[in-house]
C-alpha cells in the first residue's frame, strides 16, 4: 500500500513538472509564419510598452502653423493679429508647362514662398508628373487651376466637377497632399464650382494684379519693372504670373525688387484656409 501511495506521488509530481516546462516554452502569441514561432522571444508588457514609447518618439512630429493672413472680398491678404502687414504672395499659373520648374529652382535659392497653380494638361505624362513632383519636393504647395483652363460658366456643373477634381485627384496621387488653393481660369467661378471648390477643401483665390500676358511686358525687363512700381503694389497684393519664359527670366529681379520696397513674402502655409 506504501508502495503504491510512493508510485502515485511520483507520477503526479512528474506530470506537474512536465506541464509546467510545456507552459514556458509555448510560443508569444504572433502569425502563423515557421519564423516567427521559432526562437521567438517572450515580450513582457513593460518592455512591450517601452517600444511602443520609444517608437512615437522617433515619429516626426508635424509642426502646427498658426494662421498670419486671411483673404478678404478683393482676393488680397490682411494680417492676423501681430503679422506683418507689409507682405504679398507670389502665385503662378498654368504649371508645370516648360519653365515652372526653373522658376522653383530660382525661388528656392532667393527662399522666396508661392503657390504653383497646375492644369491637368501638364501633368498627364510620368516625366510631367515627376517635374511637378520636384516642384512639391523644393517646398512649394501645388493649387488646383482645372484640366484643361476651361472657363467654367461655359460648361455644364458634371464637366466643372470633373475639370477640379481630376486635377485634385492628380496632385495627391503624386504629391501625397490634396491642393489646399484653388484658382479658376481667367478669374471666372460659378456658383457650383464655389461650392464644389469649398466642400473639397480649397480656399478660392483670384488675384489682385499680374501683367505678363500683356504684349508689352512679354520681356523680362518690362516685366519686372512693372510687378514692382505698379501702383496696384500695395499691402496684402496678390501677384499674378505665369510660366512663361519672360517670366522665369523676370523673376528674380521682381522678388528682389519687392523686397528692396520693404514687402516680406507671404508663406502660403500661413494662410487661414477654409477649414480653419
Amino acid at each position: 500500500m506504501k508502495k503504491q501511495f510512493l508510485y502515485i506521488l511520483v507520477t503526479l509530481t512528474l506530470l506537474v513538472t512536465a506541464c509546467s516546462k510545456e507552459q514556458v516554452e509555448l510560443p508569444a502569441p504572433g502569425n502563423d509564419d515557421d519564423d516567427t514561432l521559432s526562437g521567438s522571444p517572450v515580450v513582457t508588457e513593460s518592455a512591450e510598452e517601452e517600444i511602443v514609447q520609444q517608437q512615437a518618439e522617433e515619429q516626426p512630429v508635424e509642426k502646427m502653423i498658426e494662421p498670419l493672413y486671411k483673404l478678404n472680398a478683393v482676393w488680397a491678404f490682411e494680417p492676423i493679429g501681430d503679422a506683418n502687414s507689409k507682405a504679398v504672395l507670389l502665385t503662378i499659373d498654368d504649371a508645370p508647362d516648360k519653365y515652372a520648374l526653373e522658376m522653383a529652382k530660382t525661388l528656392k535659392e532667393l527662399d522666396a514662398p508661392a503657390i504653383f497653380f497646375v492644369n491637368g494638361h501638364f501633368i498627364d505624362t510620368e516625366e510631367e508628373q515627376a517635374g511637378l513632383k520636384e516642384i512639391y519636393d523644393l517646398g512649394f504647395p501645388i493649387g488646383n487651376h482645372t484640366k484643361t483652363h476651361a472657363n467654367l460658366k461655359q460648361i455644364s456643373e458634371q464637366e466643372q466637377q470633373e475639370e477640379i477634381q481630376m486635377v485634385s485627384d492628380t496632385v495627391e496621387q503624386v504629391t501625397g497632399e490634396r491642393p489646399k488653393f484653388f484658382r479658376a481660369p481667367y478669374g471666372v467661378n460659378s456658383d457650383f464650382s464655389r461650392a464644389f471648390v469649398e466642400e473639397d477643401g480649397m480656399l478660392l483665390m483670384n488675384w489682385t494684379y499680374g501683367y505678363d500676358w500683356e504684349k508689352q511686358y512679354m520681356d523680362a525687363a518690362a516685366l519686372a519693372d512693372i510687378m514692382v512700381n505698379t501702383e496696384l503694389l500695395r499691402d496684402g497684393a496678390n501677384l499674378l504670373m505665369h510660366d512663361r519664359e519672360w517670366t522665369a527670366a523676370a523673376l528674380k529681379d521682381i522678388v528682389e525688387g519687392l523686397r528692396a520696397k520693404g514687402y516680406d513674402l507671404i508663406d502660403p502655409a500661413t494662410i487661414k484656409g477654409v477649414e480653419e
